[in-house]
């Protein structure tokens, strides 16, 4: 099969060729300096530039639904919607690795080249709709992340955090490309648009492709922490440095849920009660597995990494209904819509946290918050506001991005899935409401890092006025996604 590369398809990719060079320019410059370091604020605001560049171009270019390089690759609403939460996820992250500990000095540009490769292979793998590229997409994040784990200054944690990290995604890609086999087999090609349309029949017709999509799916299960195939995810979050589970739990899941619901759109749950089924008790098992959890923790991040399986559970109701609505739009809408509320108040939660860490092996702890709203008023009204949010309590944009996913479950008669689903919101209240009663009505000496924080400072209060402003106008920023979908 002969492909041919017109400009057209160079100006659809252009967001990935502008943070790849982008990436390269600090680490070009350490390299022509000696190995020495240039001021890790140069670095950062060479790489907040590119991803600058590249969400404009992305929004230039991404939308219209045009294909590129042999219809690899597809340019559409939810390229462009997944494609900036991420990036502007990676940009918030790269702020709190400039000011962390345990990322910030002599390899910064190196870290900053990695996380800026591994924004690439979001771009690739949220415009992927073939399968191959797909996996492309995810191998190339995935792996600058294993690195940027391991580089951390802490010793132990870390490491073994970047070890499982790496075993357990490797194994879930070996399955996702399984799958691609079966699906190649059955269907004689990798392309999801080439066999869209006959998906919920061949589901039927062909256990070749059933086992195929199947497999694709559990693999996507692995990477977005679905119970049980989450185990990995408070290890992990823990582990790796503050920044980096920021950009795990944000960047990485948002555009793994891209992918995941163009394999879904394909409409084979349609054919299959049995997949329909599974998937249905999966996102129950995640809710409940999550939330449950989430209550038995001390450690702050481990609450949050329990927090973001839940969520992974509310956000499967969001796919699994746009997989079988004939207006799939609406579905895919409160995806997206949750993403972004979702992606603002975890970072602002991990910003917070990383505020907290005095160095590299410093353990943040649920009850090392006492006093905190005492010592640091506006640092705790802030966790205050992005925990509150990720409850789903009112007015924020958490309570609404739940509205608006169980609203579109309802509406196609997934009426027990919404009632699980709030049921779990419920019981997550408590752990969401431990952190605000101890930093409020305990007494303590809690108290934020010695060293600058001026950048994550900001950073965490554009977060929590955004989570609070954009709640007042859901209603538009929803109609303004829906109808990029359309």
């Amino acid at each position: 099969m002969n492909i041919t590369v017109g400009l057209s398809d160079i100006l659809l990719i252009s967001p990935m060729i502008a943070i790849f060079l982008a990436s390269l320019v600090p680490i070009t410059t350490k390299v022509l300096r000696g190995n020495r370091e240039q001021h890790p604020m140069v670095t950062l605001t060479q790489a907040l530039i590119g991803l600058i560049i590249g969400i404009g171009l992305l929004i230039v270019f991404g939308g219209a639904g045009k294909t590129a390089f042999n219809n690899g690759l597809i340019f559409d609403g939810v390229t462009q919607w997944m494609g900036v939460i991420a990036l502007a996820a990676a940009g918030a992250s790269l702020v709190m690795m400039y000011e962390n500990p345990a990322t910030s000095g002599k390899q910064f540009s190196e870290l900053v080249f990695l996380a800026m490769n591994s924004a690439v292979g979001m771009l690739i793998l949220v415009s992927a709709v073939d399968l191959l590229m797909v996996f492309i997409g995810l191998e190339l994040m995935s792996l600058a992340l294993y690195l940027m784990i391991a580089m951390s200054h802490e010793e132990k944690l870390s490491k073994e955090a970047a070890l499982k990290y790496f075993v357990l995604g490797s194994f879930a890609s070996a399955i996702f490309l399984y799958g691609v086999a079966f699906i190649f087999g059955s269907t004689g090609g990798t392309n999801i648009l080439a066999f869209m349309d006959q998906a919920a029949e061949l589901v039927q017709t062909s256990r070749l492709f059933l086992f195929g999509i199947a497999f694709v799916i559990l693999g996507f299960c692995f990477k977005v922490s679905i119970a049980p195939f989450h185990a990995w995810t408070p290890d992990v979050y823990q582990g790796a440095p503050t920044p980096h589970t920021a950009f795990m739990a944000t960047a990485v899941k948002t555009v793994s849920f891209a992918a995941f619901l163009r394999i879904i759109a394909t409409k084979s749950l349609v054919g299959s009660d049995y997949l329909f089924d599974v998937l249905q008790w999966l996102a129950v098992a995640t809710m409940i597995i999550g939330n449950t959890a989430a209550i038995l923790q001390n450690n702050f991040k481990r609450m949050i990494a329990y927090s973001s399986v839940a969520h992974s559970g509310y956000l499967l109701i969001g796919v699994i209904t746009a997989g079988i609505s004939d207006n799939a739009a609406f579905g895919a809408s409160g995806v997206i819509f949750y993403l972004l509320s979702y992606g603002l108040m975890t970072l602002g939660a991990f910003a917070i946290a990383s505020m907290l860490e005095r160095s590299e092996n410093h353990i943040v702890n649920i009850d090392d918050l006492a006093g905190f709203a005492k010592q640091r008023p506006i640092y705790a009204l802030c966790l205050t506001v992005f925990l509150l949010s990720l409850a789903g309590i009112p007015p924020t944009l958490g309570f609404f991005g739940k509205f608006y996913l169980f609203n579109a479950a309802i509406g196609e008669g997934l009426l027990w899935l919404a009632i699980w689903g709030m049921i779990s919101s419920v019981i997550g209240v408590y752990y969401y409401l431990r952190p605000i009663v101890v930093m409020y009505m305990r007494e303590g000496n809690a108290e934020i890092a010695g060293r600058s924080l001026n950048a994550t400072t900001v950073t965490a209060v554009i977060m929590a006025l955004a989570i609070v402003l954009m709640g007042f106008v859901s209603g538009p920023i929803f109609a303004a996604v829906e109808k990029s979908l359309i």
